[in-house]
């Protein structure tokens, strides 16, 4: 797997959690930390596929990894999901406050 950073957070975390996978893995990590083995039982993805996606979302710094005794346990960074729900939070002001200014051609 290939991943590619563009260095806008907020689109990259956009960009990872349009995967549908990702997705039920940062719904599944919001009720508290998990292990890899957690997940594939949980989401009935295969081991291979969770860890990559866990790589991918340790990457963009969404998911932070905590080594356990023999495991490592996965829980999401609460700070990355407020810096990009700002963002759009923001974006979204900013297309209600300009709505009616629109450009001539």
């Amino acid at each position: 797997m290939v991943i590619s950073v563009s260095g806008d957070a907020p689109a990259e975390v956009l960009r990872l959690l349009a995967d549908p996978a990702r997705a039920a893995i940062v719904d599944a990590l919001a009720a508290g930390p998990a292990c890899t083995c957690h997940l594939v039982e949980d989401l009935g993805l295969s081991q291979p596929n969770v860890s990559n996606h866990l790589r991918a979302l340790r990457h963009a710094g969404v998911v932070k990894a905590e080594p356990y005794g023999r495991y490592t346990y996965y829980h999401l960074n609460a700070d990355a999901l407020d810096a990009a729900a700002a963002h759009f939070s923001e974006l979204a002001a900013r297309a209600r406050a300009t709505s009616d200014n629109r450009r001539e051609c």
